[in-house]
């Protein structure tokens, strides 16, 4: 496949050149929103519909009768994967505010099902193009001079659209052979229109006394915003993409396309045009003669080297957005979503991996907590066995056999209805992980991901250590040593903390038997059923006299009571006697 013929994928709005595709057509009225006339009391109505009708839905998921009589874990798993689907095509329906809002929420999986996560993680955003002439004004507005004298040749059907802007084919004056992303008119207007409803959303959510509990709703609304406005500001993706490139200056197996600065604004992007083989095309990849294992393992080291290196990385590594030359290098695309890792966040996580090697819970829990990855609760047991499970059941396989899709599954499984908080940056690390370890079977069906880290991780476990024996033992002593002179240098102060605290009555003891509470609990219900016991009689005893006298008509209001006591007497019983039975 000659290099010459490209398609150009906008996933996410922003180009990924790839192998040969026929040009998209859409059709421009496809949606309400591609119109470009966008009314606030129209936009509201669409919207807090949607948000109406998602949760009737959480509200029937509970009741017995949705589901014919019987609630099994089959049929609520049946119905939140056929919700999950409704979800991503109406997202879609209400445009591209949605479609980046249900991408980023793709990776919460704290706050989410693992089946709307995994949905959302399929929202693709191949929308309706927007005509030339509105592609040819927004160029020309944002970069001062008529279309033809920026660009020797612009092809006016795009090569693809997204939800954010769509890509066109170009050649500048000097021969260079570009392609142009515009951004889709009228976008800062939607986004502000639609922002603002989901503000008022979000502050219904915070303030709701179920669901308010435990989430900052208004924090995740903020860092939406944070992540959209920087989407859609193109300087600031092409300030990505060279930072991108410097940091794989040295490495002649990746290939970065050039900004060329003279050609971009806020709203336009114009790129070197760099073709290549998606990396998903493995027939293609075949017929060009490239190892697909090498490729894998390419792919792998690529991102390894993001996040051990600068701690600058590619937070969305689909394959649309990876290629491959002819000669065998990977191209990287898209540089809207970016990821940073910070170094006290990398020595954070230091203290994660050492915890997790020695399957040390409480240490997993408290590292957790200082990378704010998990909410402190007054109760912290059930969070501690939640990570002790995860340690145990990750640690009965060994390394090279672990795989990212079932670790993050298992972590997003446990995650939900727990106080942990996975920042974006873990999750989007985590998402990326397992793309890449599917594109690597793909390419390798024997590619592990965990096998390729494994010298990355040890490089980072070993990161400041010496390489001599005696200097690590030394090394490691004076760690401890360091660690111990802490712990006792701030234990006066602990203690005395403790002693205000339990001068001001603020610290709590708390002490669980499960007998006692077994026993109170039966005390209370045998309580409930005397007073049950008690209301049936004297409900009996007045409809009784009431039918014996003249208004033997008014003896149904004390019966119909004497039943529904009779019922919850028989109710009470029944709890107590199984609670009797529990060993």
């Amino acid at each position: 496949m000659g290099a010459s013929s490209a398609h150009s994928s906008a996933s996410n709005g922003h180009v990924a050149v790839s192998t040969v595709e026929k040009p998209l057509v859409f059709t421009q009225d496809a949606y309400r929103w591609n119109r470009g006339h966008y009314s606030r009391q129209r936009r509201f109505v669409d919207i807090w519909g949607f948000v109406l009708r998602l949760l009737g839905a959480r509200w029937l998921y509970g009741k017995a009768w949705s589901y014919g009589g019987t609630i099994t874990p089959e049929k609520q798993a049946a119905r939140r994967r056929r919700l999950a689907v409704w979800i991503r095509q109406t997202l879609l329906e209400l445009g591209p505010t949605f479609i980046k809002v249900g991408q980023l929420f793709s990776t919460r999986a704290d706050i989410f099902p693992i089946e709307f996560v995994e949905e959302l993680s399929k929202l693709q955003d191949r929308v309706p193009a927007f005509s030339y002439e509105q592609a040819r004004q927004i160029i020309e507005t944002d970069l001062g001079k008529p279309i033809q004298t920026l660009y020797r040749t612009f092809d006016p059907i795009p090569l693809a659209a997204a939800s954010l802007g769509q890509v066109h084919r170009a050649q500048l004056h000097n021969g260079e052979e570009v392609v142009v992303k515009v951004q889709r008119p009228g976008l800062k207007a939607l986004f502000t229109i639609d922002l603002s409803i989901l503000k008022g959303i979000a502050h219904y959510f915070q303030n709701h006394p179920n669901w308010g509990k435990g989430r900052d709703w208004v924090g995740i609304y903020e860092e939406c915003c944070r992540i959209l406005w920087q989407e859609i500001d193109y300087l600031n993706e092409g300030r990505n993409a060279d930072t991108f490139r410097r940091n794989f200056r040295q490495a002649d197996w990746v290939n970065v396309p050039r900004v060329f600065w003279r050609f971009t604004s806020p709203r336009v992007l114009t790129l070197e045009y760099m073709p290549g083989i998606k990396i998903s095309h493995y027939d293609a990849l075949e017929a060009a003669g490239l190892d697909r294992k090498r490729l894998a393992q390419l792919g792998a080291q690529a991102y390894l080297h993001q996040l051990l290196g600068e701690g600058f990385f590619h937070a969305d590594p689909h394959p649309g957005n990876i290629a491959v030359s002819l000669d065998g290098s990977l191209i990287f695309y898209d540089f809207g979503m970016m990821g940073q890792v910070q170094p006290v966040t990398r020595q954070r996580l230091m203290g994660t991996f050492v915890g997790v090697a020695q399957r040390n819970a409480d240490q997993v829990m408290d590292s957790l907590i200082e990378l704010g990855a998990l909410a402190e609760v007054e109760d912290m047991s059930p969070v501690r066995r939640s990570i002790q499970y995860i340690l145990d059941n990750f640690m009965d396989k060994p390394f090279e056999e672990q795989s990212i899709d079932a670790i993050s599954d298992d972590l997003y499984a446990v995650a939900y209805d727990q106080p942990f908080r996975f920042p974006a940056t873990f999750t989007f690390v985590m998402r990326a992980f397992s793309t890449l370890e599917g594109v690597g079977k793909g390419l390798d069906p024997e590619f592990n991901f965990m096998e390729a880290a494994k010298p990355f991780a040890a490089q980072l476990m070993n990161t400041g250590n010496s390489t001599d024996g005696t200097n690590s033992l030394l090394g490691e002593i004076s760690r401890q040593a360091a660690q111990v002179s802490t712990s006792a240098l701030g234990l006066p102060r602990r203690i005395e903390d403790t002693l205000d605290k339990l001068e001001r009555g603020d610290i709590r003891v708390r002490v669980r038997s499960i007998e006692t509470d077994r026993a109170l609990r039966r005390i209370s219900g045998v309580s409930m059923a005397n007073n049950y016991a008690i209301l049936v009689g004297a409900f009996t005893l007045s409809a009784t006299g009431l039918l014996l006298s003249e208004l033997a008509w008014l003896a149904l209001l004390p019966g119909a009571l004497a039943l529904v006591t009779g019922i919850a007497f028989i109710r009470s019983v029944m709890k107590v006697n199984r609670a009797d039975r529990l060993p």
